[in-house]
Formats: C-alpha cells, sequence, structure tokens
C-alpha cells in the first residue's frame, strides 16, 4: 500500500500579485517560508519515508525543511514542475487577449495558454513520477495547476474540469491520496497546516 501527500509549495511574491508562475524559478516570501516551516513541523510528526519534489526553487525550498524533519534525503523529479503557462507566464489573466482567457476559461484543457504545455502532457507526466514511488509513505512538494490536473487524472475527472471541481490548492496545504488494487482514493484534500 502507498500513501502519497501532495503538498503545494509555499507562498511566493508574484502568487501574491496574481501572476501566472509556472516555469519561472521563483523563490518563497517570508510568508512562504513560514509555510515551508509548518510542513517541515507536519513531516516530523508524519515521518515519511521519502520526500520528492518539483525542481523549481519555491518547492525545493518548502521541501527540504520537510525532508530533513523527516530525516530523509530530499530527492527531485522534473517531471513534479509546473506546467509552462506559454503566454501568459508572469501576467496576470487580466492583460491576456480577451479571446484567449475566454477559450481557457471554457475548456483550460484543450485551449490552454498559447505556448504553453499540453495539460494532458503535464498530468500524464506527473501521473507517471507518482506511480513509481513507493511502498510506503511519500511526501511529494510540487505545483497548483499540475496538482489539480494530476488528481483528476488520478480520480477519473475530465481535465476540462480541474479548475472547476478542485479551484485551487493552497499553498502549504496538504492533500492524502492512498493508493491500492483498485487505484487511487482520495483521503483528505487542501488541508491547511497553519504557518
Amino acid at each position: 500500500m502507498t500513501t502519497i501527500y501532495l503538498a503545494r509549495h509555499g507562498r511566493t511574491a508574484w502568487s501574491v500579485q496574481g501572476l501566472y508562475t509556472g516555469v519561472s524559478d521563483i523563490g518563497l516570501d517570508d510568508e512562504g517560508a513560514r509555510q515551508a516551516g509548518a510542513l517541515a513541523s507536519w513531516a516530523a510528526r508524519a515521518e515519511p519515508d521519502e520526500v520528492v519534489s518539483s525542481p523549481l526553487v519555491r518547492a525545493v525550498r518548502t521541501a527540504s525543511g520537510a525532508a530533513a524533519a523527516a530525516g530523509v534525503e530530499l530527492r527531485t523529479d522534473p517531471r513534479l514542475r509546473e506546467l509552462d503557462f506559454g503566454i501568459a507566464e508572469g501576467r496576470r489573466r487580466s492583460e491576456l487577449d480577451p479571446e484567449v482567457v475566454r477559450d481557457f476559461e471554457a475548456d483550460p484543457a484543450a485551449c490552454p495558454f498559447p505556448g504553453g504545455e499540453d495539460p494532458a502532457a503535464g498530468a500524464d507526466r506527473f501521473t507517471a513520477c507518482l506511480a513509481e514511488l513507493g511502498p510506503g509513505r511519500i511526501l511529494v512538494v510540487a505545483h497548483n495547476t499540475i496538482l489539480r490536473l494530476a488528481l483528476c487524472r488520478l480520480l477519473g475527472i475530465p481535465l476540462a474540469d480541474y479548475r472547476r471541481r478542485l479551484p485551487r490548492i493552497d499553498h502549504g496545504s496538504v492533500t492524502e491520496v492512498g493508493f491500492g488494487p483498485e487505484g487511487a482514493a482520495l483521503r483528505s484534500f487542501n488541508v491547511p497546516l497553519g504557518g
């Protein structure tokens, strides 16, 4: 049996400004550092067998304290990185062409931002990484959009509905997914840890 705890990295300055932060390597702000500390405290209690992170600095900085608290070595995997948002990267939705935004809001899986990564491909790479983890209890630190896409893929929710069915994953929160013979089961979602 494998239990995977999916955590979103701590807050960044771009998050506060409402900027799309996909592949841009943005660090944590002071609140994000506090949230990383809360995840480390959680990991000291939960004692995951392994901690795996996206290689982007905001995820690594969030995961490193948790790995140390759990007494394990942090491992990174590029398949856990955030979706590339193409022309939206580093911008607010209000700064984009209204027609592009309208198409994206209608079906974000079929109409990703131009120049960005296909959401289905992103979900596939992320879940392929998860499939290689375990057995045991594993903490995975990653990003808002790719976590929601992966959860949709694991739970049989159409990717087109990821923004509606899973509106957001909060910074520093933990979602628990169990994996057994019958597939994935959502045990908890978006649980805040404080910070």
